[in-house]
């Protein structure tokens, strides 16, 4: 038994996989074991209730299916420019020669942070028109502060010393930057990446006020129409997604993480 414990530790058995990419198996299925029972009550609750004619209209597989492949997407795509947008701009403010200006685009990537939501997606619209793109906009620039401020900390923290032994190898800045800076920054990133996805998957609830439905549609009928079980379906799902989206780049973050970070 002895002899075989030890093999499994030298050989990277699964164990010692696991720990080497952070977190023990509760760490892993956890959450989704979590999900998987709230969203299973939540079904079953439902199922028990004599549904009415308004309550089934939105309360079925087609209309649920509908919403949530709607705000997956309207959270995916902004999330996926907001890390396009960010993440190279943290790298160019984290030089030197780009202090001067750090006060100033801070500021301006503050204001997403500052302003309520719906009224910064509301002043987007009324620039534009209502659209699927205007949306977009609005929710950029709701979680376009996380990423960039991370990425600018996890840069700053990068030990400095690493630095000047990569330079000394006889790596250019950009090779520094790719192999050396970026991995050791990666880990505050990601942080961001996940705080801007919670901003995102939350924000997008306001989509359904701006003709590009999501699951906020769900809860928008639940308040006016005064059906508990839909509105606590709605508020159910994207408490779920919320969570699903933040344990999935949590999860990603460890896997890609360099070893011994």
């Amino acid at each position: 038994m002895a002899d075989t414990a030890l093999a499994t530790r030298a050989t990277g058995g699964p164990d010692s996989a696991v720990l080497r990419r952070g977190g023990s198996g509760l760490s892993w299925f956890g959450m989704p074991v979590l999900l998987a029972v709230i969203l299973g009550a939540t079904y079953l609750w439902v199922g028990s209730l004599e549904l009415d004619t308004i309550e089934r209209r939105t309360l079925n597989a087609d209309q649920l299916t509908r919403s949530t492949l709607e705000h997956l997407h309207m959270t995916a795509v902004s999330t996926a420019i907001v890390i396009v947008l960010a993440i190279p701009l943290g790298v160019l403010l984290s030089r030197p020669f780009a202090r001067p200006v750090v006060p100033a685009v801070l500021g301006v990537a503050n204001i997403g942070q500052g302003v309520p939501s719906f009224g910064l997606i509301t002043i987007v619209i009324l620039w534009t028109s209502l659209g699927f793109w205007p949306m977009i906009i609005g929710l950029v620039a709701c979680s376009m502060l996380p990423i960039l401020r991370n990425t600018m900390v996890g840069l700053e923290q990068v030990d400095r010393t690493a630095v000047k032994a990569s330079r000394g190898m006889g790596m250019s800045p950009l090779q520094v930057l790719l192999r050396v800076e970026l991995p050791l920054a990666f880990p505050v990133m990601i942080a961001g990446i996940r705080t801007a996805l919670i901003i995102n998957v939350g924000t997008a609830t306001l989509g359904t006020f701006f003709g590009q439905g999501g699951l906020g549609f769900i809860v928008y009928n639940g308040i006016t129409l005064n059906r508990t079980p839909v509105l606590i379906t709605g508020v159910v799902l994207v408490s779920a997604l919320a969570l699903l989206v933040d344990y999935l780049a949590g999860a990603l973050g460890r896997l890609l993480a360099p070893r011994g970070l």
